[in-house]
């Protein structure tokens, strides 16, 4: 009598075939939803949590991720099964160039992270495994506002974080539902506390109120007095209070800072000068405020950014300088000890949105400037190479300008 002997390979794929046929195996398929120009807004926008995967099909790092992405995908779709709490989504950016641009991809492949339609600063940075997109998406599932169960509470808060808390009368409103969506968005910048009924009510004596505590034991409390239910105002004010005018560039953050995509107007300075700091600040927001959005204000540590500083010249010991990188040039401002000379620092902000700068780099103060050698209110010219002052760093550092970025490695 002969018998049939299988392989093991064979004798698995054998019983998956046979149990196909009867209709008692289903082969997994990931829930990956392909976006472009017509639908793309409608998913994120109803979407709680969506990650989107940008790819080209030519990289062969696109093209290792796809696995993984899509076994992540049937991972969380088990644990979170409601379609639209989680949604993973690509986008293939040579055939969606519109939308590689519209979210400044210049990398393959980028994982980026939306809720409700809004885009997060923070890209998704970790290992390229099953187990740690899996993961990343349950921490963003984790609820940002921790309730308050005793008013004693608030004398122990961490007054070295930026204390966003709210008093509502109950949870089931439109005023937490705005609160509670602006939280997930700035879960990152500050920390949310929410206290409801008997515990919030001796803070509600005007009704469901918002204060901001900022940082340091003396600050001064904020109230917010806007409509709580206008998800807008109180984003826009709370976004305001949580992120500040003036951040610290690090190793840490520089490449989330840089993919915002506007240029830098950078202070660096000694980390103990915290005068030469408050007087940056001082100026930025008394001059400059209305630049918000079309340029980052930075100040960075001289010490950790020692080499950037030589690209144009500088060394610690010249500290406090002020610096614009643009991500193709660096322009220095002329005079730190003319900070507070009314309009100047604007004017050298202008000067780089005009044009000026970049066109006395290559060729010179122009004409009009009454000092030959030196612009009128601009910045010197920095003799370094045509490139951020981030872009080349020593061996031992690490670079945080997409410009001549490598891919990531899985």
């Amino acid at each position: 009598m002969n018998l049939l002997v299988l392989s093991p390979s064979l004798d698995i794929r054998f019983f998956a075939v046979v149990l196909l046929v009867m209709g008692l195996f289903t082969p997994v398929q990931a829930e990956i939803t392909s976006l472009d120009s017509g639908n793309i807004d409608d998913v994120l926008n109803n979407a709680g949590v969506a990650i989107v995967n940008f790819y080209a099909d030519w990289c062969r790092f696109s093209q290792m991720l796809h696995p993984i992405f899509e076994e992540s995908s049937n991972i969380v779709r088990e644990e979170f099964p409601e379609t639209k709490q989680v949604v993973f989504a690509r986008v293939d950016c040579d055939q969606h160039s519109d939308i590689a641009q519209r979210y400044r991809i210049s990398k393959y492949p980028t994982l980026k992270l939306f809720r409700n339609g809004m885009m997060m600063k923070r890209e998704y940075r970790g290992q390229r495994s099953v187990a740690a997109i899996a993961d990343f998406i349950r921490q963003q599932q984790v609820d940002p506002v921790k309730e308050i169960n005793s008013m004693e509470e608030i004398k122990t808060l961490d007054r070295s974080k930026r204390n966003v808390i709210a008093y509502f009368e109950k949870r089931d409103s439109e005023n937490y539902h705005a609160f509670s969506k602006v939280a997930n968005i700035l879960r990152d910048d500050c920390t949310f506390l929410a206290a409801f009924g008997a515990v919030s009510e001796a803070e509600r004596f005007s009704g469901d109120n918002v204060i901001y505590k900022p940082m340091g034991e003396s600050a001064p409390d904020m109230v917010y007095l806007g409509s709580l239910s206008n998800f807008d105002l109180t984003y826009a004010w709370t976004q305001d209070k949580c992120v500040p005018l003036v951040r610290e560039i690090t190793f840490e953050n520089g490449e989330e800072l840089t993919e915002e995509g506007i240029p830098f107007l950078i202070l660096f300075h000694v980390k103990e000068d915290t005068e030469s700091l408050e007087k940056f600040q001082h100026e930025v927001a008394r001059q400059l405020i209305s630049e918000k959005g079309s340029i980052n204000f930075l100040h960075a540590d001289c010490e950790k950014f020692r080499h950037p500083l030589l690209h144009i010249q500088k060394t610690p010991a010249d500290c406090p300088v002020i610096a614009i990188d643009s991500f193709r040039h660096m322009y220095v401002y002329p005079d730190f000890k003319d900070l507070n000379i009314p309009g100047k620092l604007r004017q050298f902000v202008l000067d780089l949105h005009s044009g000026k700068l970049h066109r006395e780099f290559h060729h010179g103060p122009d004409p009009t400037d009454s000092t030959p050698g030196q612009e009128e209110t601009g910045g010197e010219l920095a003799s370094s190479p045509p490139e951020s002052s981030f872009q080349k760093l020593a061996p031992s550092e690490t670079r945080y300008t997409i410009l001549s970025r490598d891919r990531d490695e899985l």
